[in-house]
């Protein structure tokens, strides 16, 4: 029976004199933590969604606090969340406007279809076999991959086979885009309303043998911008949002349907008149002025 009891005493002093070694090593050892850091976490999501880049929300914090990333690194939390970090970490409040997910494509049921893949419900997995499903190597491949990134039910493949976002509840954390293997998302301004829905660089005839609904690159957007704000650019229309300004006019002339929102036949077909009444009239005023240079000329 006394071996018991020494046995217990035994293990209380060496509890104890363990206890102290090690709330002496934790305080020896303390790596201090900057309080404002506890304050950014506060007002971060809260979702470790990894859109930021960084291992989770503490990481995030982690990262604005010693200034390796923005105050707007958690697009989640949005922008009054980013203006009371700024105040914290003693910047000045960020401005621009928000911003949110945009996939380029609406090929989905209209791309040419190569093979008939079973596997793995997964876009990497599906580009492993034989490139994909489809003869479009620029397109989405519909099986979702973005929409099981997406933490924020943002994302959904819509009828047409393409993933679509739903701007109200997206946050622009851009783990969709992460997840894509063809890189076919991108942050676009939410004001924005023109966008173009393709990424394919095959020019004329060789994106049309892919897909119905691709550009061709045929140059019309770009000839009838007015703010120089859309470019063919490897063969495939560009928007430069920092220029448009919705007006919609490379909508209307667009063979291929393949700028958003797309026009109506009857809209397609109103812009062509109002286009030759203009060609009309400014055929009248040259010929009015070159027949009153040539009267000048005779009077003189």
């Amino acid at each position: 029976m006394i071996n018991v009891v020494y046995a217990f005493v035994v293990l209380g002093v060496l509890g104890a004199v363990f206890g102290c070694a090690l709330a002496i090593a934790s305080k020896v050892f303390e790596v201090k933590k900057d309080p404002r850091e506890e304050a950014v976490l506060g007002l971060l999501a809260g979702a470790n969604c990894g859109g930021c880049g960084y291992p989770g929300c503490s990481g995030c914090a982690a990262a604005i606090v010693k200034g390796d990333a923005p105050v707007t690194a958690c697009a989640p939390a949005g922008p009054d969340a980013a203006a009371k970090i700024a105040e914290i970490m003693g910047q000045s409040a960020p401005e621009g406007e928000r911003e949110t997910a945009f996939v380029k494509c609406n090929g989905g049921n209209a791309a040419v279809k190569r093979i008939e893949y079973v596997g793995i419900h997964d876009c990497t997995a599906a580009t492993k076999v034989a490139g994909g499903p489809f003869e479009c190597e620029w397109g989405c491949l519909g099986f979702g991959s973005c929409v099981q990134a997406c933490k924020f039910d943002a994302m959904k493949i819509g009828e047409n086979g393409v993933a679509v976002v739903d701007r109200d509840k997206c946050t622009d954390c851009m783990a969709c885009a992460a997840a894509c293997p063809r890189h076919l998302i991108v942050s676009v301004p939410v004001s924005k309303q023109v966008r173009v829905l393709c990424a394919n660089q095959d020019k004329g005839k060789a994106a049309m043998t892919v897909c119905t609904n691709s550009c061709i690159g045929c140059g019309l957007c770009q000839k009838e911008c007015r703010k120089d704000a859309i470019h063919v650019t490897n063969g495939v229309a560009v928007i430069d949002y920092a220029k448009c300004v919705n007006c919609k006019l490379c909508t209307k002339v667009c063979p291929r349907d393949a700028i958003t929102p797309v026009a109506s036949k009857e809209e397609k077909e109103k812009y062509k008149e109002i286009k030759k009444k203009q060609a009309e009239k400014a055929a009248a005023a040259k010929k009015a002025a070159a027949e009153k240079t040539a009267a000048a000329v005779s009077a003189g």
